[in-house]
């Protein structure tokens, strides 16, 4: 029942993330700086992004309902709370303030973060459950590379 309730919480708070990036957003996508970028030839359309991180979030809630119940440390907690931070502060550097070159650091960062999820927490009990990274570790590939575009060729 424990995982359950860790899950419901970090459901809330994933999605409470990604609502308040998008808050943080605005309407910046529509809106003429990012219509006028250089964008990546492999930029996906603009619902795969939704579809994407519904997914990502969920399996991440999964995953973190599991490892706060074996790795319930300050060190997670930390580590989780910088990468919600970096989350969130992406869209802020990115569409709010068009700082791309600081939001491919951030992102770069927040790769790294998850990589270190992946690696750090995967003893027997997470070995398997580690796996629902991949689609977020994916995905930050992706968006890191579209951010290097922009940041390159604009």
């Amino acid at each position: 029942m424990k995982k359950f309730y860790l899950f419901l919480l970090f459901l809330i708070i994933n999605f409470g993330g990604l609502a308040l990036a998008s808050w943080f957003m605005g309407d910046a996508v529509s809106g003429d700086w990012y219509d006028s970028l250089n964008k990546a030839p492999w930029t996906p359309p603009g619902w795969v992004f939704g579809a994407a991180w519904t997914l990502i979030m969920v399996c991440f809630s999964i995953y973190l309902s599991y490892l706060f119940t074996i790795w319930n440390s300050k060190v997670v907690i930390g580590t989780y709370s910088v990468a919600v931070l970096l989350n969130v502060l992406w869209n802020y550097l990115f569409f709010n303030q068009q700082l791309t070159t600081l939001a491919l650091v951030n992102i770069i960062i927040l790769t790294i973060i998850i990589i270190y999820f992946f690696i750090s927490f995967g003893d027997d009990n997470l070995s398997r459950l580690k796996y629902l990274l991949v689609p977020y570790i994916i995905w930050l590939c992706i968006a890191t590379s579209l951010n290097a575009y922009v940041v390159l060729y604009n």
